[in-house]
């Protein structure tokens, strides 16, 4: 069974869409509520996006010879501080 693609844009949008209508204030209780639920599967949709998306990108390196070679994206870790 195909899972059904969801655009980060459309998903996107349609969060931005909830936040202008709860900040909106004309939505009854029961209305924010349904909207914040579904304000945090979009987000969540997003996330899941985004992640997926990072798991596929590979930085492209030249190498000394001129040749193109892939490596898997790993993104900057944080410096950790010192508390002292």
């Amino acid at each position: 069974m195909a899972k059904n693609k969801v655009k980060f844009e459309e998903s996107l949008a349609r969060l931005e869409k909830i936040v202008e209508e709860l900040e909106g204030g004309d939505l009854t209780l029961d209305e924010s509520l349904a909207r914040y639920e579904e304000g945090v599967k979009a987000l969540k949709k997003c996330y899941e996006i985004l992640r997926d998306a990072e798991k596929r990108v590979e930085v492209l390196l030249k190498a000394e010879n001129g040749a193109v070679k892939t490596e898997p994206f790993e993104p900057e870790k944080k410096e950790e501080k010192d508390e002292n």
